[in-house]
């Protein structure tokens, strides 16, 4: 089913005007490209600015960020809601610019987000550094001999949050901390889990002991302590990996985990990490990368897509109406092995609401519990 059947024409009807639903070609294992790329375009605060920087680059596409916006604004100012359109200049500059994705193997859809958007952002704050420059005029020399304080992109301001890395001595009590920040985050799973709890055992407290002990500069000798990672300033849009591809060491080889996650349509961080700025805000679910297939070396990738109350499947050129039961089939299976259903959530992407009292979602954790079977739930298929 293309993009152009009347269930879909019906579906977005009621949608705004300015929404467009665009399906890409196919370069031969581009779909950790394609499935990323719908993501990003429905981030409306990234949209927003790509297509900013669109006006600004007046048509310069000499490098990732400059395609990536040219894409941007070609679906943006389509005539038609509804299409097909190519990527090919953006897949072409990709394998310029990065030898890992320069054949036709498939790709991990996480490593290319990465890339992506660090691309983005040192291209964007090069730029604000050679705007520094221009302006600074004979002062340049002077500036770059003093400390300059990280350059904030919009990338950054929308994706970017802050990490605080707690270690407590046990013999002095003396608590060290360092901060980082992160595009994303990456949580373990585990067999018929929520991503409530994957968020919990991200911030779990670590013992230090033994071969691990720490080394605690009031004590001056290494020490048994704690250690936990705390999210200290929650971003704008949060993303969140599944770590499904793991390396088996009896096994010698990396395999899919293809573990029950519940991820929910709404999310607040207060339930998992009090302490974190922003923990109040609402977070809901807008997109979803899903991985199709029983191996990490092989499989698809496709979207789900939440626009104007309604959930698209973006396969590639294709793009259909889905259910929310559809977007639960990704959760996974109870049973780990001999299920036909290989399609599973990989990275999903979280919008801070812009107010509160949003109404309670069918996808709440406590509505479903966990590794409970949900009626109607049909898996998508693998076309190849």
């Amino acid at each position: 089913m293309g993009v152009g059947n009347s269930k879909l024409e019906k579906a977005l009807a009621e949608s705004s005007d300015e929404e467009r639903f665009y399906g890409l070609e196919n370069f031969g294992n581009t779909c950790y490209v394609n499935s990323v790329f719908q993501a990003l375009y429905f981030c409306k605060p990234f949209r927003e600015r790509m297509l900013q920087y669109a006006e600004q680059r007046k048509g310069n596409t000499d490098d990732l960020p400059g395609c990536l916006a040219e894409l941007f604004l070609q679906i943006s100012s389509s005539k038609k809601k509804t299409g097909v359109i190519s990527p090919r200049k953006f897949v072409a500059q990709l394998k310029r610019d990065n030898e890992l994705f320069s054949g036709y193997m498939h790709q991990d859809a996480h490593e290319f987000l990465n890339y992506l958007l660090n691309q983005a952002a040192e291209v964007l704050e090069e730029e604000v550094k050679q705007q520094r420059q221009v302006q600074g005029g004979g002062a340049v020399m002077k500036m770059q001999q003093q400390p300059q304080e990280p350059i904030v992109t919009w990338v950054h301001d929308i994706f970017q949050g802050k990490l605080v890395n707690e270690t407590r001595c046990l013999q002095c009590e003396t608590v060290t901390s360092r901060e980082e920040v992160f595009m994303d985050l990456s949580l373990e799973i585990d067999q018929n889990c929520s991503l409530t709890s994957c968020l919990r055992n991200f911030s779990a407290m670590e013992m230090l002991d033994r071969e691990d002990k720490f080394y605690c500069d009031h004590c001056c000798c290494l020490q048994e302590a704690q250690k936990r990672m705390l999210i200290k300033e929650a971003p704008k849009c949060l993303i969140l990996h599944l770590k499904r591809f793991k390396y088996i060491e009896t096994q010698g080889r990396m395999r899919k985990l293809m573990y029950r996650v519940v991820f929910p349509l709404e999310l607040k961080l207060s339930n998992v990490l009090p302490d974190s700025q922003g923990a109040d805000a609402l977070y809901t679910l807008f997109a979803v990368v899903v991985h199709v297939g029983a191996g990490p070396h092989h499989g698809h990738y496709v979207s789900l897509i939440k626009s104007h109350a309604s959930w698209l499947f973006f396969d590639d050129e294709n793009v259909e109406t889905i259910t929310e039961s559809q977007v639960q089939s990704t959760f996974g299976s109870t049973q780990e092995y001999g299920n036909s259903n290989t399609d599973h959530g990989y990275i999903l992407f979280y919008e801070r609401a812009p107010t509160p009292g949003t109404p309670p979602s069918s996808l709440k954790e406590s509505t479903h519990p966990i590794g409970a079977p949900t009626a109607g739930s049909t898996p998508f298929q693998q076309p190849h």
